[in-house]
């Protein structure tokens, strides 16, 4: 209850003085509102890359802020924070921008009414969905009335959902209440880091000058879904002990967990030369993946990017039926992920020994949720976005 007060008077002062800003003109600007930063960092490149006339801003939550650090000629703006001043500049741009880039769920929206030629578009943060998410999520039935109104007056928003694939679509467009129209097929745009191929291999090169250990044994990523609770308490369902006795002359173990987990266990220290933390948000997921020859996930959507790379992946869902209820899934959780999924260490070490996985299924999963991530997704948003702009100030430079 106290809560959705406080939402409520930060949603009024937000809309007054939105209200206020929007009777001024709108720009050529884009302005970003950002939670995660890497697909909005690799539309931002493109921008440059075809050097669009628009004033480019920022607004950026937590951590998210550090992809933007060295880029000249760009507003940054810490978002939904304490800072008063910026929170007023971050308003200021949101109601004079023709373009309004975000990607994730922001509350702000429900308030905001943008003018006829403003454009919004999701640009989510992930390529694809196991968990329920949405007007689908499970927690609906626990919020208010007020808090369900306002998700969908934010979900309203969106002119546009950009997605990589069909199967996607339809998630989006149940989970927001959207129609075909709104979808958007462009690709994902952090997708176009698999096809670049020099990238990729100055990134390896780099992950093994700091690691040798990855050069000379298989790599296996263990990267679990953050789940409700862990904040304050973390316990590390993967038994390392087992693994290190049965895998560690061939293998090692990358260990990637939630930044906001409170891990308090060094499992590098207790097994030296097997296991390494990459958990911090200074290290890139899909840096890390280029390295991993077995992925291990459950319900997070690392696996749609991971299956560009056609690499095996276990699925450890030791809490199956648990996070089924509370969460919910798409579809059943069996028949949608390619690769095995096992409930205990010993299942996972039994797989890996025995190799048994299957590319062809991996393959096929890529295929479907990955259809329009070719390589080129930055490029054709941007293309969408500002063709016409584009256009116009090429005959202005010939007029000139």
């Amino acid at each position: 209850m106290v809560r959705e007060i406080i939402i409520s008077i930060y949603l009024l002062l937000f809309k007054c003085l939105f209200a206020l800003c929007n009777l001024l003109p709108l720009k050529n600007k884009v302005t970003f509102v950002v939670s995660f930063g890497d697909n909005s960092k690799y539309v931002y490149q493109e921008m440059c890359n075809q050097k669009i006339p628009f004033e480019t801003v920022f607004l950026c939550k937590g951590l998210s802020k550090r992809h933007f650090l060295s880029y000249r000629n760009i507003k940054l703006l810490t978002f939904e924070s304490i800072n008063v001043i910026d929170t007023c500049k971050s308003i200021y741009h949101l109601a004079t921008s023709k373009y309004i880039i975000i990607d994730n769920y922001f509350g702000f929206l429900a308030v905001t009414n943008f003018k006829h030629d403003v454009e919004c578009i999701q640009l989510w943060h992930a390529a694809g969905a196991i968990k329920k998410f949405g007007l689908e999520d499970q927690s609906i039935g626990t919020r208010s009335k007020r808090a369900n109104e306002r998700f969908l007056q934010v979900y309203e928003k969106f002119h546009k959902v950009v997605v990589g694939s069909d199967a996607m679509a339809a998630i989006f467009k149940n989970a927001f209440n959207l129609d075909d129209q709104n979808i958007l097929r462009t690709g994902i745009p952090r997708s176009d880091f698999f096809y670049d191929v020099k990238l990729r291999n100055d990134i390896i090169l780099q992950l093994i000058s700091e690691n040798e250990d990855i050069k000379y044994k298989k790599v296996i990523l263990y990267a679990p879904t953050f789940r409700d609770g862990q904040l304050d308490q973390f316990k590390l369902h993967l038994d390392i002990e087992k693994m290190y006795h049965k895998l560690r002359d061939h293998y090692i173990v990358l260990l990637r967990l939630h930044p906001a987990v409170k891990n308090t266990t060094d499992f590098g220290k207790n097994y030296p030369g097997f296991v390494y933390d990459y958990s911090s948000p200074k290290v890139n997921i899909n840096e890390l993946l280029l390295v991993t020859d077995i992925l291990i996930s459950d319900y997070s959507s690392i696996p749609y990017e991971f299956s560009l790379l056609n690499k095996p992946m276990i699925f450890f869902a030791y809490d199956l039926l648990q996070y089924k209820k509370e969460r919910g899934l798409w579809d059943d959780f069996q028949e949608i992920v390619p690769g095995p999924v096992v409930y205990n260490t010993e299942e996972i070490i039994n797989i890996i020994l025995e190799n048994k996985f299957d590319l062809e299924k991996i393959k096929e999963f890529s295929k479907k949720w990955n259809k329009y991530s070719k390589g080129k997704s930055s490029e054709n948003l941007v293309h969408y976005l500002f063709m016409e702009e584009k256009m116009l100030n090429l005959d202005q430079q010939k007029a000139l």
